[in-house]
């Protein structure tokens, strides 16, 4: 998601983004869509789009720690017109990239609808890291939100989201106790603020240890170091 801010300097706009939004400075991105103008007289202020993953829409009635507090059922329609419409658009997609398979409502909770996709070519269209999977939710978010904008929509397929996080989380601590045991940092692979955020929440009681994203852009590392 995107949002704008304005303020005197770029760190003012910046904290405005922070304050308002709720979020920590690591999980959003900062574009400058207007410099700080200097006049004669009058100095213009600096405006900024902030990218970022909307976690309260993704958590919505998930617990501090991040774990779901209600399991995931199919429950009843959340819209049984705008159910069907994303059905179709997902199936007509990947009927587009050049693979069969059949897509179905995974689960429903609160604003959220889980699609899952069978097919067997499930392989290729997860792709490298998630990152197909990821474009397809991120269309079907597009088309929903056009219909409803109340509506998140998470795709998956083969069980793959549950499976990252469990991994993600897995080499999290094997690291961390790799930096108690020698003393040396080391930097995880780059993620995108969703993920960040699963490790640095895995982390924060793991003693001895600290945690801190390196890098620009959406995708950045965290880098795990002996607490000071």
């Amino acid at each position: 998601m995107t949002r704008e801010f304005e303020g005197r300097t770029e760190q003012e706009a910046i904290a405005k983004a922070i304050e308002e939004l709720h979020i920590e400075r690591e999980d959003f991105d900062v574009e400058i869509i207007e410099p700080q103008r200097k006049g004669l007289f009058k100095k213009g202020n600096v405006k900024i789009r902030i990218h970022f993953y909307d976690d309260n829409a993704d958590f919505e009635e998930d617990d501090d720690e991040g774990a779901i507090s209600e399991p995931r059922t199919l429950g009843e329609p959340f819209d049984s017109e705008l159910e069907d419409k994303l059905l179709t658009f997902v199936a007509t997609m990947l009927d587009k990239m050049g693979y069969e398979g059949s897509v179905s409502i995974a689960f429903r909770q609160g604003r959220k609808i889980g699609l899952n996709i069978e097919s067997d070519n499930s392989n290729i269209i997860i792709g490298r890291k998630g990152k197909n999977l990821d474009a397809i939710q991120l269309l079907a978010n597009v088309y929903g939100g056009q219909i409803n904008p109340d509506v998140k929509v998470v795709v998956d397929s083969e069980n793959y989201r549950l499976r990252h996080e469990e991994q993600l989380i897995r080499n999290a601590f094997k690291s961390a106790e790799q930096v108690r045991r020698s003393g040396r940092s080391r930097l995880l692979d780059p993620m995108n603020p969703y993920e960040r955020r699963l490790v640095h929440t895995a982390l924060n009681d793991f003693g001895g240890v600290e945690t801190k994203s390196e890098g620009e852009g959406l995708y950045k590392q965290i880098r795990i170091s002996q607490r000071r």
